[in-house]
């Protein structure tokens, strides 16, 4: 009987040290997060229009998996082309993500790669992006604007 719940606390132990350490690890600035898109974003979405997204890519620390493919984020429309006059670039950022069940805020510099002038559809045929759609499943990379403490 002791002897069973002795291996019991050793295996709380265990599990709890492994939690543990995969908190409390800081990913510096500057650190890529390369996103795939699960809906559609259009050029002329509303700054503040939200939209769901997955890593595409585990971000690695010293050699070590800390935020796993897969993991959810949310991004957030920061300027739109709502007109066709208008001289904004199409900026998205990425607001939170989810770790451990818990929603965590982080700051990006922006959508690196997104803006375009035109955009060649799967024929080859240019159109322009005044009304462009990134598409569910697109890649997208961003990078950290500010440290990110797990």
């Amino acid at each position: 009987m002791k002897r069973h719940t002795l291996i019991w606390i050793g295996i709380a132990s265990l599990a709890f040290l492994t939690v543990d350490s995969s908190f409390g690890i800081t990913i510096p600035a500057g650190t890529p997060l390369v996103v795939r898109t699960l809906h559609g974003i259009s050029s002329i979405d509303a700054p503040g229009t939200r939209f769901p997204a997955e890593l595409a890519k585990d971000v690695v620390v010293n050699g070590k998996v800390v935020l796993p493919l897969g993991t959810k984020v949310s991004g957030q429309v920061a300027t739109s082309k709502r007109t066709h006059t208008s001289s904004q670039r199409r900026s998205l950022n990425i607001t939170d993500l989810q770790v451990g069940g818990r929603s965590l805020p982080i700051n990006t510099a922006g959508a690196i790669g997104l803006e375009q002038s035109t955009h060649q559809t799967r024929r080859g045929v240019s159109v322009s992006t005044y009304s462009y759609q990134v598409p569910s499943g697109r890649r997208i990379e961003f990078r950290l604007a500010q440290p990110l403490n797990l």
